[in-house]
């Protein structure tokens, strides 16, 4: 009995140790496989950031958890700001979370944007950013997006510009980071294992957005092209 016992402990402390063994290689792997085919499409100067139409903040708290200013979010719109005055991006989609009246991500980004110097016509909410997938397919399904660029930090960009690409939008990613800021192990782990969800959400499950709701594509200003103007220009300024 007693022999019998130990056989399957062993055989109990085998398929445990291969599970684990398994878990760090899809770990791994999975990682690898992120940052390896999202590098290309990844910028880390504003001025080298590809020009887009349309740029996706991804929204993130004002503050910390200690009451101070938060540096991911002003990195955020401190990059988002100079892509619009540098004319690399005409318009934001502003995008977070908003599940409560006391949490507003969308408004806050607004509001310090704004405060930068952004014109609010070149400012559009979206209230349902909940996560980095719900951002892009809502981008996709609800603002009508076939292409974007996307602004955030050097370690989030790759998943966010992986799940976009896989859902069929031609985007970029432009790096929004402080200088003067370390990223703690606690979050590179958390963005580490979120990686490897997203394979999950992607390839496995089938995930659907919180809330998608009616189409509501974002309507830039169309300047007039110069072939339609120099005509005019001609008959009026032409000799009698």
């Amino acid at each position: 009995m007693h022999n019998l016992l130990l056989k399957w402990l062993k055989r109990l402390l085998m398929s445990l140790g291969a599970l684990s063994l398994l878990a760090t290689l899809l770990f791994i792997g999975g990682n690898f496989w992120v940052l390896a085919t999202t590098a290309a499409y990844i910028e880390r100067q504003p001025q080298q950031c590809r020009p887009a139409e349309v740029g996706i903040v991804f929204g993130t708290s004002h503050w910390t958890r200690r009451g101070g200013r938060n540096p991911h979010f002003h990195a955020r719109m401190r990059t988002a700001a100079t892509l619009i005055e540098q004319s690399q991006v005409e318009h934001l989609l502003l995008s977070g979370d908003n599940r409560t009246q006391a949490y507003n991500e969308p408004r806050a980004m607004w509001r310090e944007l704004y405060r930068r110097g952004v014109a609010s016509e070149q400012l559009t909410m979206d209230f349902a950013g909940f996560s980095t997938y719900d951002t892009l397919a809502r981008a996709r399904d609800v603002f009508q997006l076939d292409k974007a660029l996307l602004i955030t930090q050097s370690w989030h960009l790759p998943r966010a510009v992986y799940i976009g690409r896989e859902l069929g939008i031609d985007v970029t990613g432009c790096v929004a980071d402080d200088p003067n800021v370390t990223v703690g192990w606690r979050l590179k782990l958390r963005e580490w294992a979120a990686r490897v969800a997203t394979l999950g959400d992607l390839y496995v499950w089938g995930r659907e957005p919180y809330f998608l709701g009616t189409p509501e594509p974002i309507e830039l200003p169309r300047q007039t092209p110069i072939d339609l103007i120099l005509p005019s220009l001609n008959e009026r300024f032409s000799p009698p």
